[in-house]
């Protein structure tokens, strides 16, 4: 089944953000993790210290079927952080095909931020801003 959440992006402060969220949804995260549990990138400049303690990704149950997730921004991937283009739609399917057609389909005419491959945290994971301005994430989890 293919499922679709909002993603949340903050300027630093996502782990206060979500700590909040906790307080009102209630339970538990499943999973968080940081900046500086990043492996290098090849290509990339070194993670700048202040950002290593930063979230990458926390996530937020808020029903059976349904989550909130986040991160903060920052790095080569979102350089121009402002309130308003703070969230993207997280779409997370069963299969690589799906990823793909939903991937390529939607971000046709759009602006590719991340281009759908394997990712180091082993989903198969891409970005991009469709043709009217909308930020979406599609991903695939490789068993």
């Amino acid at each position: 089944m293919t499922t679709v959440n909002v993603y949340l992006n903050f300027n630093g402060n996502c782990e206060e953000a979500f700590n909040f969220y906790k307080t009102v949804f209630g339970g538990d995260f499943p999973y968080i993790s940081r900046f500086g549990d990043m492996p290098p990138q090849e290509g990339m400049p070194p993670l700048p210290e202040e950002m290593k303690n930063q979230i990458m990704h926390v996530s937020l149950p808020v029903s059976s079927e349904t989550m909130i997730m986040g991160s903060d921004t920052g790095g080569e991937w979102a350089p121009a952080f402002q309130q308003g283009n703070n969230f993207s739609i997280s779409i997370n399917t069963d299969s690589k095909d799906e990823a793909d057609r939903l991937y390529h389909g939607l971000s046709e005419g759009g602006q590719i931020t991340m281009p759908i491959g394997m990712v180091f945290w082993g989903e198969y994971f891409g970005m991009f801003t469709d043709k009217f301005g909308v930020n979406w994430m599609v991903s695939h989890k490789v068993v």
